[in-house]
C-alpha cells in the first residue's frame, strides 16, 4: 500500500481528539486538544512555498442587481452559461462555488416559502422561469467534482430601488406587514422578532431537505451597514422581546447569535454533513474598542453589524468563517497581513472545543480598479494567497467575485492559475461532523476509449462515500499520494456506480491509478483500490498482514 502521509496519521488523531472529548469532557481534556490539534490543523497545511493538498479555493457568484449572472435567460441559456462558467473554473483549479440562492427574501428554485426572484427572469418577482436555476447549477457542478454552498442572505427584502409594492402578494413581507421594518431606502425583515427567526430557519430546512448542497453559506449582511443620523427602527421591538438585556446593542447581537444557533441546528438536524459558513465584514472589533480586537480602526461586525463573530465560534455554531478581507498589505486602516493574524489567532484560541475551518474573503473586485495604490500591482492578490498559505490556520480563500474572475484584471486571475493554483486540491475536511474514515471503492475497472481513460468505479460498501479522488502516476508503481501533482480529478459518487473519463491520459503510455474515498465530511480513505495498467492491484500483500 503506499504511503498515507496525513490522510491517515491526522484522521487518526482526529478521532483520538473525539473519543477523548466525549469520554473525557472538554475542560479535562484541554490541553489533550492542544496537542492533538495543532499538529493536525499544520500537517495539513501547506507552507508558502509548497502546494496544499487541501485548500479552499472558491468563487462567489453574486446574482443580486445580476453582479455575475444576467437576466431572462431560457433554461437552454441558462444551462449552456453555467456549464461554461464552471468549465472555466475548474479549468482555472477552483474546487467550489458560492451561488446566491437567496439574494432578497426570495428564490432562485421553486420555494413554497418565497417567491420566485426577478433576477432570474428579470420581470416581476414571483415570474417562474420555467426552470430550476439551482438544480442545474448543483448538478453542472456535482458533475465536474465542484462543491456548491448555497448563499443565502438573511433579512434583507429590498434593494434601495425597490418599494413594497414591486413584491409579489405572496411575498412573507406583504402577508406579514408588522415584520417589516425600513431603513434608509430599504426594507428589512425584523431580527428581533420570534417570528421571523422561525421564518427564516424554516427557509433554510427546505432548502437542505430539498437539495443535495455541500453548504449553506451566509455573508455579511445581518443587521444593515449603518447610515449616519438615523436609528434602526426596532425600539420598540426590542422593549416586547428584550427581556433581561439592558441596551438594545447586547439584544440585537443575540438576536443574530439565536439565528445563527438555530441555522446550526436545522441543517444538522436534516443532514448533519452539510456544512454551515458564515462571510462577516473583516474586522470583528478594532483594538481602541477592544483590547482583544485587531490593530485597526474601522467598521466593526460587533459594534456596527451586531454580528459578534467570535461568539459563533465559542459556541461552535459554524463550521468555517470567511471574513471579508478587502484590503491590501499595505493599507494603514485595515491592513491585510495584521488581520489574517489576528483571525488566525481567533480560530485558534476559540475553535477548541468545535473546530472551524478558516478561509479568507479576497477583493477581487479591487484589482486594477482601487483608489489604493496596492491594487495596481497585479501580484497582490497572489502574493495574500501565499500569506493564507503561510499562516498555520487559514486553509484558503473565497474570491469575490466570478466577474472579476473572469475580467481577469491587470492579468491577475492568470497569473494565480498560472503561480499558485497551477494544481488540484481538496477542499478541507470538517471531521468534526463525523470523523469515520471511508473505505475504498469495491471495485475499479479501466478501459480504453476513445475520449480517454475510462474508470469504473463500483462500491458496494453500505456506508458510500460522497467523492472519490482520482490518482494517477506513469509506469507500473505508484508515487505519492500526498503529493498534489498526481491528483488527477475528484468526482462525486453517482450511487455506487461512478464513471470518470481521464481526458488528460495519452493511451499509448503506462498509469498507475489510485482511487481513494472521500466521505461526505471530507475524511479520505486510509486504503486506496490501485490499478496498474488496468489490472486490479489491490489490496496490496502488506495490507494483507
Amino acid at each position: 500500500m503506499a504511503s498515507t502521509g496525513y490522510g491517515v496519521e491526522s484522521k487518526k488523531g482526529e478521532v483520538l481528539l473525539v473519543m477523548f472529548k466525549n469520554f473525557f469532557g472538554k475542560y479535562v481534556v484541554t490541553f489533550l486538544v492542544l496537542l492533538l490539534l495543532i499538529p493536525i490543523l499544520t500537517n495539513q497545511k501547506a507552507t508558502a512555498n509548497s502546494l496544499p493538498k487541501n485548500e479552499m479555493r472558491a468563487a462567489w457568484i453574486s446574482t443580486i442587481n445580476n453582479i455575475d449572472m444576467k437576466s431572462g435567460m431560457s433554461q437552454a441559456q441558462y444551462m449552456q452559461w453555467a456549464q461554461k462558467t464552471l468549465d472555466k473554473l475548474k479549468a482555472d483549479n477552483f474546487n467550489t462555488v458560492i451561488f446566491q440562492v437567496k439574494p432578497l427574501n426570495d428564490a432562485l428554485y421553486p420555494s413554497k416559502l418565497a417567491p420566485w426572484s426577478a433576477y432570474i427572469t428579470g420581470k416581476k418577482q414571483g415570474t417562474n422561469p420555467g426552470f430550476d436555476p439551482l438544480q442545474i447549477m448543483l448538478d453542472e457542478a456535482h458533475k465536474r467534482g465542484l462543491e456548491l454552498h448555497a448563499w443565502v442572505n438573511p433579512y434583507r427584502i429590498t434593494m434601495p430601488s425597490h418599494s413594497l409594492s414591486d413584491l409579489t402578494t405572496d411575498n412573507v413581507a406583504r402577508k406579514n406587514p408588522s415584520w417589516v421594518v425600513k431603513y434608509g431606502k430599504q426594507y428589512y425583515l425584523n431580527p428581533g422578532l420570534p417570528e421571523v427567526q422561525n421564518y427564516l430557519v424554516s427557509t433554510v430546512r427546505e432548502l437542505v431537505s430539498n437539495y443535495d448542497i455541500d453548504a449553506v453559506h451566509m455573508d455579511d449582511y445581518f443587521y444593515p451597514y449603518k447610515i449616519k443620523g438615523e436609528n434602526f427602527p426596532d425600539q420598540q421591538t426590542f422593549k416586547k422581546y428584550g427581556g433581561s438585556f439592558k441596551n438594545i446593542e447586547d439584544w440585537r447581537r443575540d438576536n443574530v447569535n439565536q439565528l445563527v444557533k438555530k441555522v446550526y441546528a436545522s441543517i444538522n438536524d436534516i443532514k448533519p454533513h452539510v456544512q454551515y459558513g458564515i462571510s462577516p465584514f473583516g474586522i470583528w472589533r478594532n483594538k481602541g474598542q477592544d483590547a482583544t480586537g485587531s490593530n485597526t480602526n474601522g467598521m466593526s461586525n460587533y459594534s456596527d453589524l451586531y454580528a459578534d463573530t467570535r461568539q459563533w465560534m465559542k459556541d461552535g455554531s459554524i463550521d468555517y468563517i470567511t471574513p471579508q478581507i478587502y484590503w491590501s498589505r499595505s493599507h494603514k486602516v485595515a491592513n491585510y497581513s495584521v488581520l489574517l493574524d489576528w483571525w488566525g489567532k481567533e480560530v485558534e484560541t476559540y475553535a477548541i472545543a468545535h473546530p472551524v475551518n478558516l478561509y479568507i474573503g479576497t477583493a477581487d473586485y479591487k484589482v486594477g480598479n482601487d483608489a489604493d495604490a496596492a491594487w495596481k500591482n497585479k501580484t497582490e492578490l497572489a502574493s495574500q494567497v501565499i500569506d493564507n498559505r503561510a499562516n498555520k490556520n487559514a486553509q484558503g480563500q473565497m474570491h469575490f467575485s466570478l466577474r472579476s474572475i473572469n475580467n481577469n484584471g491587470l492579468g491577475y486571475a492568470a497569473n494565480l492559475k498560472q503561480q499558485l493554483y497551477n494544481t488540484k486540491a481538496l477542499t478541507p475536511a470538517t471531521f468534526w461532523k463525523d470523523p469515520t474514515v471511508p473505505m475504498h471503492p469495491s471495485d475499479v475497472k479501466l478501459s480504453k476509449e476513445t475520449s480517454g481513460m475510462k474508470l469504473a468505479i463500483t462500491d458496494e460498501n453500505s456506508t458510500q462515500p460522497r467523492k472519490y479522488v482520482i490518482y494517477r502516476f506513469d509506469g507500473v508503481e505508484e508515487g505519492s499520494y500526498e503529493d498534489v501533482k498526481n491528483i488527477v480529478d475528484v468526482v462525486y459518487n453517482t450511487k455506487g456506480n461512478t464513471v470518470y473519463v481521464d481526458t488528460t491520459a495519452n493511451k499509448n503510455k503506462v498509469y498507475t491509478y489510485g482511487i481513494k474515498a472521500l466521505s461526505a465530511t471530507g475524511v479520505e480513505s486510509e486504503t486506496t483500490f490501485v490499478l496498474k495498467d488496468g489490472i486490479p492491484m489491490y489490496p496490496a500483500a502488506e495490507e494483507l498482514e
